[in-house]
């Protein structure tokens, strides 16, 4: 779409060339690797080394074998290797061994089950609606599942970002499409007696439609100028709600899924449903005795927490241009406080000088038109984000330590050009992903060593956050890799990919505390318990405490990075947590069958745990403490080792 000098722009609303001149609004350069000496055999090398010699460091020596796949499986399948798959890596004298590794994980379905895992943190997932009654969002887990398939068929960035913004304008009837449409209903939503027009719900919706945008697109804190001007980005009030009006027709709008019987079933159940609650409330009325009262009151809190199951159906949007809602400036954000009505536009600092005409209100499909303006190969902002998420989940680090942020607050790039690089590779590639994986793994940088001697001292003087990376930063797993690698080494982990949530028990007290305790119904089949957690259920208010003391994110806005904290809680979940427990229990059954002697159970202990056999310090301790204690004790001290809790 051609975008038209906006004569009519307010002073506010233009912008200077100060403000244009910030480095993430401009252009990305068309930048080449330095040329060292001697040279560095890949291009990401070059650009590290060379801001390393800037400061008098150099990189550390490659890590081992055995540690190296060790690192690779974590960051691409979040699970550990086998002790049969670090033993033949270790063996494989091939010139290929590396890359052949790469290859192999990237096709694996592990690869995309933790790749979707970090995506759904950036466009906080969730399968309830969060608040007080943090009502369940009963077909929502099928966006998990499409956002795990795009990343199994390495579906181009670009395309993938279209069919969430603007899925049900490009195939109203296709299933996977209308799937892809409901991230704009994965916020938070704050029901009113289950009202959801009222004037002051729609202003919420329609925020964290517009919020999500600019965090998880474009990756600026657009949500700051709701109220005003923003405070420190060249983003005007104005361009909020310009922002905004292009969800203005946006309503939830389900794809029914359900067959004619299916559907005929649920109407009569419900209609049985709705009549006995009508008479039990009717009784209610008329019960004057006390106990009968709260006999009465308990049935109907049983039937209102369990209606007739709906018929399947995709949780998705729609256009409804009859009911778009008018979009005004509002005055500190209150929707009561109304200034100018405004239409669509992008963001006016990435736009021709002068601003820019709003677009045409009559547009058919307007979310379709502003995808393909965020997914411009020429945007400034969008590839340049995507390689930095890229990059920070390798390296723990961002070149932009604010994956959300980069605007004037936010971090400044470690290393510009390499950014830069990285962003055009990634267009120029098409917009795949699993290339951009390869292509920084296979770099020196990523394959060095957590330890650095040679420059520990004058490493840790310079640069004692590694921001230049002389060294590989070492890493604690985030807490779905906690749980996942201990099903994995217990023997237990349930390899069963896709459909509806899982429901595990937890302690009743947290039950207890949930508006409605009875939507934490557990799953019936118990061996369903030991999926990965990427298929447990993602329900605001409540979270596992093993996932909660581990920095999961409360799904309650965009999380960028976790976080990795350090508390007694961890060590308390880790040692007295019925889970780590039961797992321990299964563990040491795995040792009891799998190897004779005591020796032999802790140096597989260790193959299992941390990748590598046991040293001989570590062998010798092992085998005293098991000649007082019992195997299962031996178990849940190896799953309370730092050696299975990071990664080198």
């Amino acid at each position: 779409m051609v975008l038209v000098a906006f004569e009519g722009a307010s002073p506010a609303e233009k912008y200077t060339s100060v403000e244009r001149r910030h480095w993430a609004f401009q252009p990305r350069a068309a930048v080449q690797p330095p040329a060292l000496r001697p040279p560095a055999q890949h291009p990401i090398d070059a650009f590290v080394r060379a801001k390393l010699a800037g400061k008098s460091l150099r990189q550390a020596p490659l890590a081992d074998k055995a540690t190296l796949i060790r690192r690779v499986h974590f960051d691409l399948t979040g699970l550990p290797p086998s002790p049969a798959d670090v033993d033949a890596f270790v063996r494989n004298r091939s010139p290929k061994a590396y890359e052949d590794l790469l290859d192999r994980l990237l096709a694996s379905p592990a690869y995309a089950e933790r790749w979707a895992q970090h995506w759904l943190d950036v466009v906080r997932f969730a399968e309830t609606d969060g608040f007080e009654y943090d009502t369940h969002r009963p077909d929502a887990w099928r966006f998990r599942d499409y956002v795990i398939k795009a990343f199994a068929e390495d579906r181009p960035y670009d395309q993938f970002l279209r069919e969430q913004l603007a899925g049900d304008e490009i195939g109203n009837t296709n299933q996977e499409l209308r799937t892809a449409a409901g991230f704009q209903r994965l916020g938070a939503l704050r029901k009113n007696a289950g009202n959801q027009e009222v004037a002051s719900s729609r202003n919420e919706v329609m925020t964290e439609m517009t919020n999500i945008v600019g965090a998880a697109f474009l990756g600026v804190t657009l949500g700051c100028a709701r109220c005003h001007d923003h405070k420190f980005d060249p983003i005007r009030h104005t361009d909020y709600y310009r922002m905004q009006a292009f969800f203005a027709p946006v309503w939830e709008k389900d794809l029914d899924l359900g067959s004619l019987e299916q559907r005929s079933a649920w109407e009569a159940a419900k209609k049985e449903h709705d009549a006995k609650l009508k008479e039990l409330r009717g009784q209610m009325k008329k019960v004057v005795d006390g106990e009968e009262k709260g006999r009465v009151l308990a049935r109907i809190r049983d039937l209102e927490e369990t209606p007739p199951e709906p018929p399947p159906a995709v949780f998705s949007v729609g256009n409804d241009f009859s009911k778009a809602s008018p979009v005004h400036v509002l005055a500190r954000g209150d929707y009561q406080n109304k200034g100018a009505r405004v239409g669509m536009r992008p963001l006016g600092v990435l736009l021709p000088d002068g601003g820019a005409a709003e677009w045409p209100a009559d547009l058919k499909n307007p979310r379709t038109k502003l995808a393909e303006w965020i997914t411009s190969p020429s945007h400034p902002l969008t590839a340049r984000v995507l390689a930095n998420r890229l990059w920070a989940y390798h390296f723990g680090r961002g070149i932009v330590v604010t994956p959300n942020d980069f605007g004037r607050m936010g971090g400044r790039p470690s290393h510009p050009q390499l950014l830069d690089w990285l962003a055009n590779q990634l267009v120029d590639g098409g917009w795949r992903v699993k290339p951009m994986h390869k292509l920084i793994m296979i770099s020196e940088t990523y394959r060095q060593s957590s330890t650095n001697d040679a420059m520990a001292a004058a490493g840790s003087e310079v640069d004692p956050e590694n921001a230049l990376l002389w060294k590989y930063s070492r890493r604690r797993l985030d807490a779905e890799q906690i749980r996942d690698a201990m099903l994995a080494v217990a023997g237990r982990l349930n390899a069963k990919a896709g459909g509806p949530s899982v429901i595990v028990p937890v302690d009743s007290e947290l039950v207890g505390l949930l508006y409605k305790p009875a939507q934490w119904a557990v799953t019936k089949d118990v061996s369903e318990h030991d999926r990965r957690s990427l298929y447990l259920l993602h329900k605001r208010n409540l979270r596992l405490p093993i996932m909660e003391v581990f920095d999961a994110p409360d799904l309650q806005t965009s999380c960028a990075r976790r976080e990795s904290s350090t508390h007694a809680p961890q060590a308390l979940e880790l040692m007295n947590g019925p889970f780590a427990n039961d797992l321990a229990n299964s563990f040491a059954a795995r040792l009891d069958r799998d190897a004779r002697t005591p020796a032999e159970q802790v140096d597989l202990a260790y193959k299992l745990a941390a990748g590598r056999a046991a040293t001989v310090k570590e062998r010798a301790l092992g085998v005293k403490f098991l000649a007082t204690h019992p195997l299962s004790e031996f178990a849940l001290a190896v799953l309370n080792l730092n050696a299975f809790l990071y990664v080198n």
